[in-house]
This record gives structure tokens, C-alpha cells and sequence, in this order.
């Protein structure tokens, strides 16, 4: 949160990458890559994933957590001296915008599916899972793939984090100077 000279309160703009692509084709295995990298050049870094079936569970039976939710806690908050989680109970499931809205202190949101939330997105092609492009024009940034695609994108070698980090970086540095 910044103040302007005149007392108004605004939030930094976070730019979010969506990584997508079909099962299988390595977007965590990416991810798991390029957050490394961009931390090495400085970056906070936010996840999200995109879970699409209701009920999962992250907590453990019997916990103290647990047993909050169990007795019909509608949030639960474990914190700790060096990290902290949020367990929150939902009528329905929260947009991608509704879910960042939520995040601070980082310089860039990366998550995982979300391919229906019109986000700009990274997407990982892999030859043996099919060529075809899952994301639409307008949202595509970069394709990370194994195998040369007939697309008008920029494509990067699936394990040339490097080079994909490299590609990220360039791309939030050029939002710093646009008005949102």
C-alpha cells in the first residue's frame, strides 16, 4: 500500500503469470525452475494453484487447526515466528482477481491453471501431450515447449529456465511504466 502526496491509499500493481498447459506437460516441474531463478534475480514471488475439484485438505486430523474447522470455524489461521496459513471456508470459489486482490509484498503472482481467467500466460507445450494451444491469442506471452511450434509467439526450450526467466523479468519490467 503507497500513500500519495494528496492521503490517498492505492496498492502496488502485482503482475500475474499464468502457467498453462495440458496435464502432464510439466508446469509445476517448470515452476519449481523459474521460481528459483527469479528469486536469484531478486524477485518476491506469490503461487497460486488452480485446484478444480472441491474438498481439498491441507490440514491434518487431529491438529489444533483441525479440530477448529471440525468444531465449524469458518477461518483458521496457524502462524508462526517465520510463516503464516489462512484456511478459509467458501459458499463459492473465489477468481484468480478476487484470490491476488488478497496478496501484497511481492513483485510478481505466478500460478498454476487458471486458463479461463484472461490472464497473460505462459504455456507449456510438451510434443508427446499434443501441439495444440490450449490458452487464446491474447493471452499467450511465451510458449515452453520441446518441440518448434508453427505459433507467432516467443518459444523457449521447456528446460531453459534461464532463458524463460530472463523473458519474464524483461516483461515486468516493461508493466513498471504503464498506468493500471
Amino acid at each position: 500500500m503507497f500513500k500519495t502526496e494528496q492521503g490517498q491509499v492505492f496498492k502496488k500493481y502485482i503482475p500475474v503469470l499464468t502457467i498453462v498447459g495440458k496435464s502432464k506437460s510439466g508446469k509445476t516441474t517448470l515452476l519449481e525452475k523459474l521460481i528459483p531463478e527469479l528469486k536469484h534475480r531478486g524477485f518476491r514471488i506469490a503461487t497460486v494453484k488452480h485446484h478444480t475439484h472441491p474438498g481439498f485438505e491441507i490440514d491434518h486430523p487431529g491438529k489444533d487447526t483441525w479440530r477448529h474447522a471440525q468444531a465449524g470455524s469458518d477461518y483458521v489461521i496457524l502462524a508462526s515466528p517465520d510463516k503464516i496459513a489462512w484456511i478459509r471456508r467458501l459458499d463459492k470459489e473465489l477468481s484468480l482477481d478476487e484470490i491476488t486482490e488478497t496478496v501484497s509484498g511481492v513483485d510478481l503472482v505466478l500460478t498454476e491453471g487458471y486458463k479461463s481467467a484472461g490472464k497473460t500466460a505462459l504455456e507449456v507445450v510438451r510434443k508427446e501431450r499434443g501441439l495444440d494451444i490450449i490458452c487464446s491469442p491474447d493471452q499467450l506471452l511465451l510458449i515452453a515447449t520441446d518441440t518448434r511450434l508453427e505459433v507467432d509467439a516467443p518459444q523457449f526450450d521447456l528446460n531453459d529456465s534461464s532463458s524463460i526467466a530472463d523473458f519474464i523479468e524483461k516483461w515486468v519490467n516493461s508493466l513498471e511504466n504503464k498506468d493500471f
